[in-house]
Parts: C-alpha cells; sequence; structure tokens
C-alpha cells in the first residue's frame, strides 16, 4: 500500500526525464507542485464557499482545478514542458480574474483575483526572470481592468445579482490571502530547499573533482618532472629543451635474463619493484630526476632543473648507495644481485616524446656515453667518462683510469670509484 509520502514523490518526479537538467528537473517538479496544491486549496476553497456563499458561483472554480489536473494529465503523456508551462500559467493567471468577474466586483468575489499573481512568480521559477516580466504586466493589466470595471460598470452591468454576506466576504479575503501566500510561501520554500540539495551535489562533485585533480598532478608528477607537467599543462607546444651540462647515470642487473629464467612472473616483478623502488628513494633524497626504467635498467640525471649545483657529487654518491643497498638488502639465493653502473656528463637535449603514454626522455652523446660505459662495467662498480671524473676527482677515490674502446666512439678514458673521501662521506651521511 502506497503511503502518501510516496505519493508526493511519485507526483514530484512525474515528466522528468534523466536526460533532463538539473534546472529543468526543478522547474518541472515546482511547476507539478504549484498544481497540486492549488487543486488541493481550490477543493477546500470550494467547500467552504458551499456552506457560506451562492453555490453558482463555484463553477468556474470548479472548472480551474479542472483544467489544471487536466492539463498536467496532458503533459504527462505528451511531455512537452514548453507547452505545459505557458498553458498553466495562462490557467493561473486568467480563471482567478474570470471568477472574480462572474462573482461580481473585488469586494463581493473576497479578492479571487489574487490567485492570478501565482502566474508571474510561477514564471520567475518555471522560465526564468526576465522571461516572467510579461506575465507580471498581463497580471497588472487584468488587475487594472478589473478595478476600472469594479468603478464604472459593475454596477450597472450587475444589479439584480446576489450580494455575498458581509462576514462570508471578510472570510474569503482572509482566505485568499493566506491561500495565495502559503502556496507562494511552499514553492519559494521548495525551490530555495532543492537549490540548496543541488549546492550540496555541487559541493560534493567539486570536492571530488579536486581529489581526483591531486591524484592525477601526482600521477602526472610520477611520470614528468615538475616544470615540465606545468608547461605540458600550460601548452601544446612540442616539449624540447636543450641542456649545456647534465649528468647521466644508468644502472644495468648483472645476469637479468639468467636470473629471471629461475623465477615466477610475479617473482620478476616483486624483485625489480622493490629494486626500483629503494632506487627511487635514493634518487629523491639527493634531489635527482629518476627518467626512465627499461627492463632491468634503470636510468637518472643530475642538473636538469637547475635546483641544485653540484649534481655530479650527488649522482655519484647514489650510484655508490645503490651499490652498498644491493649488497646489503637486496639477496636472492646467491649469487647476491649486482649491478653495473655507468654515469657521463655533457650537453643533452631533453623532451617528452608522443602525445600518448608519452615519456620525458633524453638524447644525445652524453647519455650514448653513460650507456656503453654501463654496458661494458665491471659487476658491482661505479665507472665514470672522464668529464664527470674532473668534476667529482676532490670528492672521490679512484683506481687507476682505463682506456676502453667503445663501438662507434673509440678509445675513451674511463675512471672507476673506489670510495667517498671524508667530506664526501659526511655529506653522504647527512643526507
Amino acid at each position: 500500500m502506497s503511503t502518501p509520502d510516496s505519493l508526493l514523490h511519485k507526483l514530484r518526479i512525474a515528466g522528468i526525464s534523466p536526460s533532463d537538467t538539473e534546472e529543468l528537473q526543478l522547474q518541472k517538479s515546482l511547476l507539478i507542485f504549484a498544481t497540486g496544491l492549488a487543486c488541493l486549496t481550490s477543493v477546500l476553497w470550494l467547500l467552504l464557499y458551499w456552506q457560506a456563499g451562492p453555490r453558482f458561483s463555484s463553477t468556474i472554480p470548479f472548472v480551474f482545478q479542472l483544467l489544471l489536473a487536466g492539463n498536467l494529465l496532458l503533459f504527462l503523456k505528451t511531455q512537452n514542458f514548453n507547452a505545459f508551462r505557458v498553458s498553466q500559467l495562462s490557467i493561473f493567471l486568467f480563471l482567478p480574474f474570470v471568477a472574480q468577474w462572474s462573482i461580481g466586483n473585488f469586494i463581493t468575489a473576497s479578492g479571487i483575483s489574487l490567485w492570478g499573481l501565482l502566474a508571474p512568480i510561477g514564471a520567475v521559477l518555471v522560465i526564468g526572470a526576465h522571461e516572467s516580466l510579461a506575465w507580471f504586466f498581463a497580471y497588472i493589466f487584468l488587475t487594472a481592468l478589473s478595478g476600472a470595471f469594479d468603478i464604472y460598470l459593475a454596477d450597472s452591468l450587475l444589479p439584480g445579482r446576489s450580494a455575498v454576506p458581509a462576514q462570508a466576504t471578510m472570510f474569503f479575503f482572509a482566505l485568499n490571502f493566506a491561500s495565495v501566500s502559503t502556496i507562494v510561501y511552499l514553492l519559494l520554500r521548495y525551490s530555495a530547499a532543492e537549490k540548496q540539495k543541488a549546492q550540496a551535489r555541487l559541493q560534493d562533485a567539486h570536492r571530488l573533482l579536486q581529489i581526483e585533480q591531486e591524484r592525477s598532478e601526482r600521477l602526472l608528477l610520477n611520470i614528468l618532472p615538475g616544470p615540465i607537467a606545468e608547461r605540458l599543462k600550460n601548452s601544446s607546444q612540442t616539449i624540447a629543451d636543450g641542456f649545456a651540462d647534465v649528468t647521466v647515470m644508468f644502472a644495468d642487473i648483472v645476469n637479468f635474463t639468467e636470473l629471471a629464467a629461475g623465477l615466477t612472473p610475479q617473482q620478476v616483478f616483486s624483485m625489480l619493484n622493490r629494486i626500483f623502488s629503494a632506487f627511487d628513494e635514493l634518487a629523491e633524497r639527493y634531489g635527482l630526476e629518476k627518467i626512465k626504467t627499461i627492463g632491468d635498467a634503470y636510468m637518472v640525471a643530475g642538473g636538469l632543473n637547475g635546483e641544485q649545483s653540484n649534481y655530479s657529487v650527488a649522482i655519484a654518491n647514489m650510484a655508490l648507495d645503490m651499490c652498498e643497498l644491493l649488497q646489503r638488502d637486496f639477496a636472492v639465493g646467491e649469487p647476491r644481485i649486482e649491478v653495473r653502473i655507468g654515469i657521463g656528463s655533457g650537453p643533452v637535449v631533453a623532451g617528452v616524446v608522443g602525445k600518448k603514454k608519452f615519456i620525458y626522455d633524453l638524447w644525445g652523446d652524453t647519455v650514448n656515453i653513460a650507456s656503453r660505459i654501463t654496458s661494458e662495467g665491471v659487476p658491482g662498480k661505479v665507472q665514470v667518462d672522464d668529464c664527470t671524473y674532473r668534476r667529482i676527482a676532490g670528492h672521490f677515490a679512484f683506481l687507476p683510469a682505463e682506456t676502453v674502446n667503445f663501438k662507434g666512439k673509440g678509445p675513451m678514458l674511463v675512471h672507476r670509484l673506489a670510495g667517498r673521501c671524508a667530506a664526501s662521506k659526511r655529506t653522504a651521511e647527512e643526507r
């Protein structure tokens, strides 16, 4: 069995489509709500008027509610809201004046034309503030016309019309004012409540959007350096920059193919995730920029963000920490995991490649040198090119330099780190 609340809810959402905007849904529910209130009030008005006034004058009020209900049913069938709101507001506007003229004048009809005020007020709520002006002017015109009719014509045209008792007239004056005022108040209250609900939904949506935006920001910053991410958001132009001096490091896991062959895919992933996550923490600690991982290779660079002056020393410290970390923590059976590490310094080109699944990458001879030093390196050791060596020689101890013949580059001088000097060791420990 349906409860009154469920019936009111069904009436309130009648004619509303899920595709309607929130504003249109509010307009529909307001007009249907006003129709229900007007029909209910007119029924009460008729019952009271039959008790206190002449019966023949209740015909038009009865027609009023029939027209309202019939027009509502027509709307529910056709779903033509534009026609419904114009016709319904027209009924609200004209029928009260017709009822007043049929009863007599403004006094004998107890100001029933006041019900016509529902039309311009309804127009404000269901059509718009600007469009409601025409309805308000129409209401003022009909009110003025009724006044003129009462002053100049009513007595001569309606001499024999039955008089309504004075007590009934005053009673219905109060009733009409109270009824119209109540309906106006309920409509405005309903509109304000619905708009507050819509505002609350909007605030919730905005809060969720901010959370998603912050999550997207964090995700973007995990992919790109901060300044590059800002440029990518604010411009659709290609991002490609030249840097005169950058230090690049590659780390490559030794015998990774053979090591992975004895592990399940989940174990391989878990191992790489632990190792590279630890490397990420070191890069963040030293203020360096992780560029990418390629299979079992890890690439990091210093000097891209301009925030650190001695980035070559930071790269070398990170490299030694990586070797120590693997020997201390990441053992998968025997032998322990080892990496080859190569470092090179010099000019690079940096930019974002592609439009989908893009990546921030580095190119240039410096990158190639660091990569080749890594591939020709000794497991568990850190090797640097001559340019990097000259910058960091005062901070680290080195083994005697070796000349290595690189394909496409010819012979190059390569230096192998033996450890930190006292000052560099203190700096690394402070970090």
